[in-house]
């Protein structure tokens, strides 16, 4: 099973990262470990210095812009 990770403060941009990772899930008719950081000191330990970020099994993917729902399902295809 595949692990996402949304690295970002809460902010809108983060949220709708979050919800097209869950659509994205749900177009693919797909399982994963989607965990959110939301803790500025835990997202410093990942060396990221703009948010959100989205990762896949420890890979930066995306990194302080929104994927739309197609280019997160490339990504986990």
């Amino acid at each position: 099973m595949k692990q996402i990770k949304i690295l970002g403060t809460g902010c809108s941009k983060c949220k709708s990262t979050y919800n097209n990772v869950i659509e994205a899930l749900n177009r693919l008719d797909m399982q994963a470990d989607v965990i959110k950081i939301e803790d500025i000191e835990e997202i410093m330990k990942y060396n990221v210095l703009i948010t959100p970020v989205l990762m896949i099994d420890e890979e930066i993917k995306v990194k302080g812009r929104v994927p739309d729902v197609n280019e997160i399902k490339t990504f986990l295809i």
